[in-house]
C-alpha cells in the first residue's frame, strides 16, 4: 500500500506545527494584539526573518536539490521588493498630494495630480516626471503580477541562455553573480527610474491604513510571511518527494547520465530555477514593506553570498535545514550588529561585535563545512535517529 504524502514526509507536519506555534506565541506577546512583551521593532525583525527563511528555502531548491549554486538570487528578492515598493510609494504619495490640493479653488485634474506625484517622488534625484516603468504603479493588481512576472522573465532568459549552452559549475555561479552586480550597478543610476541610490522609502506606510498602528501592521505582515513560508514549504516538499524531485536530485548527482537516459535536463533545470526565482521575489515583496526602504545596496552580490552561507550552515538538500540556517544566522546577525552583544574589553583592545561579526560568520561557515557538512539540519537528523533507535 502506497503511503500518503505526510507519511513519507513527517517533517512537514512538525515544521508547520512549529511555525504555527511560533506565530501564535509572538502574536500573544506582541504590542499590537497581545500583552506588549515584544516590541514592534522586534516583531518586524521576526517577520523579516521569516521572509529570509523563504528566500533560503527557494535557494535550497536550486542548490541543495538541483546542484545549481546561484550567487545572484538576491537580485530576484530585490526585484520583488521594488515591484511592490513602487505601488506603495505611488499610492502613499498620491494620498498626500490629493490631501494637499483639496483646498485649492479649482479641483486638480488627474494629469496635474500625476505630475505632482512625479515631482514628489523624483524631486530628490532632480526629476519631475514619472518614468515609463511607473506606468502601472497606480494599480496594486498589476504590480502584484509584476512581482511574479519581472523576476520570472529575468530568470527564464538567464536560465535559457545559460542552460542551453550547458554552462555549469563555478562558471554558472560566476554568471549569476555577474547578473546581480550588473543589476545593482544599473539601479544605482539616477536615470534607472527607481531613484538611484536613494531607493524607495516610506514603504511601511500602507495606503488606506493610516488608522492602523505599526504595531498591528507588524503582526499582520508576520502572519502573511508565516503563511507564505508554510505554503511554499508544503508545495516544495510535495514536488521534491515525487518523480519531479527524483529527477532534480538525479541532475544534481549525475547530470550526464540522466541526459543519456533521454531526459531534457535543461528543461528541468530551467523550471526549477524560474520557480525558485519567483518564490524569492515573493519573499522580497513581503520583506521590504516591513523594512520600510529598499535601495540598490540590498541587491549587491554580497547579499546573495549571505544567502548561500545561511543554506550551507542550515544544511542544503533539507528544506527545514535551509529555514533553520536562515533563521539562526539572521537573528544572531541582528543581535551582534544591532549593538545588543556586549563589547569585550581586553585591555589592549576592545572587541566590538559590530566590527567582528562577519569574521565570526566566516569562521562559522568554515567550521560547518569542515566538521558538519550536513549543517544544522544534519544535527536535527541525528537527534531524531537517536530518539527513534
Amino acid at each position: 500500500m502506497e503511503r500518503t504524502f505526510l507519511a513519507r514526509n513527517p517533517s512537514v507536519l512538525v515544521f508547520l506545527g512549529a511555525l504555527a506555534l511560533f506565530t501564535l506565541t509572538v502574536t500573544i506577546l506582541s504590542e499590537g494584539l497581545g500583552i506588549g512583551f515584544l516590541s514592534t521593532s522586534f516583531i518586524k525583525t521576526l517577520g523579516k526573518t521569516l521572509c529570509l527563511c523563504l528566500a533560503a528555502l527557494a535557494l535550497d531548491l536550486v542548490w541543495g536539490y538541483c546542484g545549481i549554486l546561484s550567487l545572484g538570487h538576491f537580485a530576484f528578492f530585490g526585484l520583488g521588493g521594488y515591484m511592490i515598493g513602487m505601488w506603495l510609494m505611488y499610492a502613499r504619495t498620491e494620498e498626500i498630494v490629493v490631501s494637499s490640493l483639496a483646498n485649492v479653488p479649482l479641483p486638480p485634474t488627474s494629469e496635474e495630480i500625476r505630475d505632482a506625484i512625479g515631482t514628489q517622488i523624483f524631486g530628490v534625484v532632480g526629476g519631475a516626471e514619472l518614468p515609463m516603468i511607473w506606468s502601472f504603479a497606480d494599480s496594486l493588481t498589476i504590480q502584484l503580477v509584476l512581482v511574479v512576472l519581472v523576476p520570472g522573465i529575468l530568470a527564464f532568459l538567464f536560465g535559457w541562455l545559460a542552460f542551453r549552452s550547458r554552462v555549469s559549475g563555478v562558471y554558472l555561479s560566476i554568471l549569476t553573480q555577474a547578473m546581480t552586480l550588473a543589476l545593482s550597478l544599473y539601479l544605482f543610476q539616477n536615470d534607472s527610474g527607481l531613484r538611484g541610490n536613494n531607493g524607495l522609502s516610506g514603504l511601511q506606510n500602507l495606503p488606506g491604513a493610516e488608522n492602523v498602528s505599526q504595531a498591528t501592521l507588524s503582526i499582520l505582515f508576520l502572519w502573511g510571511s508565516a503563511l507564505a513560508l508554510g505554503s511554499f514549504y508544503i508545495a516544495s516538499a510535495w514536488f521534491m518527494s515525487g518523480k519531479f524531485g527524483s529527477a532534480i536530485r538525479a541532475i544534481r548527482d549525475d547530470e550526464n547520465r540522466l541526459r543519456y537516459l533521454g531526459y531534457w535536463v535543461e528543461s528541468y533545470k530551467l523550471l526549477v530555477f524560474v520557480v525558485s526565482a519567483i518564490i524569492t521575489a515573493i519573499a522580497g515583496a513581503l520583506y521590504y514593506p516591513q523594512a520600510g526602504i529598499i535601495n540598490p545596496a540590498e541587491i549587491a552580490p554580497i547579499a546573495s553570498i549571505y544567502l548561500v552561507v545561511w543554506v550551507a550552515i542550515g544544511g542544503r538538500g533539507r528544506l527545514y535545514g535551509a529555514v533553520i540556517g536562515a533563521a539562526f544566522v539572521s537573528l544572531i546577525s541582528s543581535w551582534f550588529t544591532g549593538g545588543q552583544a556586549p563589547d569585550i574589553p581586553l585591555g589592549f583592545y576592545t572587541i566590538k561585535w559590530v566590527d567582528w561579526w562577519l569574521v565570526l560568520l566566516g569562521f562559522g561557515f568554515v567550521l560547518v563545512t569542515l566538521y558538519a557538512p550536513k549543517g544544522l539540519g544534519g544535527l536535527v537528523d541525528q537527534l531524531v535517529r537517536r530518539k527513534s533507535a
